[in-house]
């Protein structure tokens, strides 16, 4: 195969005759990141609430959250990403959905990926939350009950600190997952690191200098992710309890 490599392509101007391309991938990772850290908000705290309902006593509250788990968890992302782009307009209010297909672009590519990333990611995590809890010694329970503390209170003081502690690195993961997952809101119009790719592949024809130069960015972006995973588990560890301090701690 012949090809003409050129890597000065991404010190070009762009289409929109205002950047470069590597300015124009950086726009797109600014939206990546954007769609990444704000599904993250709404995965992690409706994941929480999640899981914690699928340890409770309640067998409605687990029911509900099993079923919350499993509707998310086997819908694929694309196909969720569609329902909330172009179904959700379609069956709310009129004035509801005439708002939705009217924000200026890109907030009407944004909203629908942000919704569509957190709530597929929440299933995972909710998952996640719940083996935390139950990998907690029972004792552990029993003794916020005999502090005198509510359930609620044994969750919040006892339990929830503890699990995430011990779930900290299936949620680096998670993470990871999620910054990669951002590619798929292309396929709804949201113009983020993947799509910049595309664009700057179309436009020019060097497709190895657009998507190497992604590539590079993501594996960036990632590796810095984990180590600040990496370090907020360090921060947060109790001695003795679970990680590596906990292997070995007892041989002085």
């Amino acid at each position: 195969m012949r090809y003409n490599w050129n890597w000065g392509i991404l010190w070009q101007t762009s289409a929109d005759s205002l950047n470069s391309w590597i300015m124009t991938l950086v726009h797109g990772l600014g939206w990546t990141l954007a769609t990444a850290a704000c599904a993250w908000v709404i995965a992690l705290v409706l994941g929480s609430v999640v899981g914690v309902m699928r340890t409770t006593p309640s067998k409605w509250a687990v029911r509900l959250g099993n079923a919350w788990v499993e509707l998310f968890r086997n819908i694929p992302l694309l196909v969720q990403l569609f329902l909330w782009y172009f179904v959700l307009p379609e069956v709310l209010p009129r004035a509801m959905g005439d708002a939705l297909k009217q924000m200026a672009p890109p907030w009407g590519s944004f909203v629908p990926a942000v919704i569509g990333l957190g709530l597929f990611t929440s299933a995972r995590i909710a998952e996640q939350v719940r083996a935390g809890v139950q990998a907690l010694p029972r004792g552990q329970g029993m003794a916020g009950t005999a502090l005198g503390l509510t359930l609620p209170q044994t969750y919040r003081y006892v339990l929830l600190p503890m699990a995430y502690r011990i779930i900290l690195p299936p949620l680096t993961s998670e993470t990871m997952n999620l910054i990669k997952n951002t590619s798929v809101a292309l396929t709804i119009g949201l113009i983020e690191l993947t799509a910049a790719a595309r664009s700057m592949q179309e436009f020019t024809f060097q497709v190895f200098e657009a998507f190497t130069a992604a590539t590079v960015i993501y594996v960036v972006v990632n590796l810095i992710a984990v180590n600040v995973m990496r370090w907020f588990e360090k921060r947060v560890a109790v001695p003795g309890f679970i990680g590596p301090s906990a292997v070995g701690g007892g041989g002085h």
